[in-house]
């Protein structure tokens, strides 16, 4: 069976289920959350941004770190240079992704989180919409990341 997925590769298959993971939580905020949530007034989205970002800013962080410690050990354990390849162009892909989260969206997020619903910035919208711009990017970067590593896992 030469397209098996051979066992001694668990970190391959680790960074397919948390990069996987990671790709599907991005997509669904992307293309199903946030385009729900701007239809609210601004008093309820806000509370409902807050109330996301305090559950999210656990959950995801932790799928992204699993997803990049399986994908380095992955590379690491690389014999073919092909796959080699691959999984280092994922790697950078999650690099794109950490790098637009902490330098973009994060500080977005913290001050999202001491807006006042009743009494919003006047710029609210504003940064609503360069953190939408950030999370697209990243949600991208995500199933890139995803799809580069399956590909190591189908093309070696």
């Amino acid at each position: 069976m030469p397209n098996a997925f051979p066992l001694s590769d668990l970190p391959g298959l680790a960074t397919l289920l948390f990069s996987g993971l990671l790709a599907g939580e991005e997509v669904v905020i992307r293309y199903g959350v946030r385009d729900a949530i701007r239809v609210l007034e601004p008093a309820p989205q806000i509370r409902l941004r807050q109330a996301l970002i305090r559950r999210l800013r656990i959950l995801v962080p932790a799928i992204f770190f699993l997803a990049l410690v399986s994908a380095a050990a992955s590379f690491l354990l690389s014999a073919a240079a092909a796959e080699k390849s691959w999984r280092l162009a994922g790697l950078f892909a999650l690099l794109v992704f950490i790098t637009i989260t902490l330098a973009g969206t994060v500080p977005i997020n913290k001050a999202a989180l001491s807006w006042k619903p009743d009494a919003p910035p006047d710029d609210w919208r504003m940064q609503i919409a360069r953190w939408e711009r950030l999370d697209t990017a990243r949600a991208w970067a995500a199933v890139s990341a995803f799809v580069l590593f399956l590909a190591s896992s189908v093309w070696w």
